[in-house]
């Protein structure tokens, strides 16, 4: 009986996108107001005309038909919500802007870590800026596996900060061979030899940053903490 009525039923209808939209100015400051509570866009929306979508626990910021931010939803009133990659490239045209900006108050560690011993040397609001720069280039994931390995050298400067970042995010295939050859019998290896072929790769890279790093820090600034 079911599958006679199957063909006569309704589709289930999609989900309703339920949320309130308002039209809303971008503050000189980067922010948007909705609800008494203001959130980040990216800086080069700064005083233009945005519209804001107001969700049960979320906040959509949407240009030309385009999601430019989101923000979990503040509950109380008077809050402010950064996100500290929408201000990227204002500090690459003022990097002196790191020293007292809120919206990188809640830097990743890593981060927070190499802000806190570049801070203590000349020029390290530059340097510092050079490497948040990278970023929307190579990943926020590949920058701070860069930052960690760096920090643990205490090779503080941004050449090295970057040349680790780029040997880890580089992807160029090996060049091909040809060859007459051709094998008699098939290789068979076990998962874990498979495992360990393609992981050895990987840790080669990571062993030969280290020892670069290492042979370099002579020359660079002390690791954080050291005077």
């Amino acid at each position: 009986m079911l599958e006679l009525e199957r063909a006569e039923l309704m589709p289930v209808p999609a989900p309703f996108d339920g949320y309130v939209e308002r039209p809303a100015r971008v503050s000189s400051t980067c922010l948007v107001s909705v609800g008494r509570n203001r959130y980040s866009v990216p800086c080069e929306y700064a005083g233009k005309w945005v519209s804001s979508r107001l969700y049960p626990t979320r906040i959509e910021v949407v240009a030309d038909d385009a999601l430019i931010a989101s923000h979990v939803r503040l509950l109380d009133r008077d809050q402010v919500s950064y996100d500290w990659q929408h201000y990227l490239p204002l500090i690459e045209r003022k990097p002196g802007a790191l020293r007292n900006g809120a919206p990188f108050a809640d830097l990743p560690a890593p981060l927070r870590q190499l802000k806190h011993g570049l801070g203590r040397h000349a020029g390290g609001d530059r340097i510092m800026a050079q490497v948040l720069a990278a970023v929307p280039v190579a990943g926020l994931d590949a920058v701070l596996v860069a930052v960690e390995l760096v920090l643990e050298s205490g090779s503080l400067s941004a050449e090295h900060i970057l040349n680790v970042v780029a040997r880890l995010t580089a992807s160029e295939p090996p060049p091909s061979v040809e060859t007459h050859l051709s094998l008699k019998e098939a290789p068979s290896l076990t998962r874990r030899a498979t495992t360990a072929c393609v992981a050895r790769p990987r840790r080669s890279v990571m062993r030969d940053l280290m020892a670069e790093l290492r042979s370099c820090a002579c020359t660079a600034w002390p690791r954080p903490g050291r005077s």
